[in-house]
């Protein structure tokens, strides 16, 4: 009987290290997954950051910088606007003189679709 007991000991023994051994694989199954999500989180951010630095670099190679853009715009604005004053002060006097000319040449006839009637 105490082989039987000595050898239930042993089996009982035996399932609890296999239980210890079962539960501390599972423990260092849960932290190989956490690492490997931590791993793979931190090379996606790499990742990530890249593609974004390597798109910023390629708008403004393509669209120039903002900055430059607005100032780009500026300049323009001014250049017409200047070209336009220009004109401005250059036909002034010739479109008041043929303005002038018209209102004071008058014609003191009868219309043409005046009809006279006796």
């Amino acid at each position: 009987m105490t082989s039987q007991s000595q050898g239930i000991q042993q089996l009982l023994q035996a399932e609890k290290r296999a239980k210890d051994k079962l539960e501390e694989a599972k423990k260092r199954k849960g932290k190989r997954l956490k690492q490997a999500k931590e791993e793979a989180i931190a090379e996606i951010d790499h990742y990530r950051l890249q593609r974004e630095k390597n798109f910023r670099q390629k708008q403004t190679n393509i669209m120039g910088s903002q900055g430059n853009l607005s100032t780009k715009i500026d300049e323009e604005t001014a250049t017409k606007i200047q070209d336009l004053t220009s004109n401005y002060r250059k036909n002034m006097e010739s479109m008041i003189r043929h303005l002038l000319d018209k209102v004071y040449d008058i014609d003191p006839g009868l219309h043409p679709n005046y009809a006279y009637t006796i």
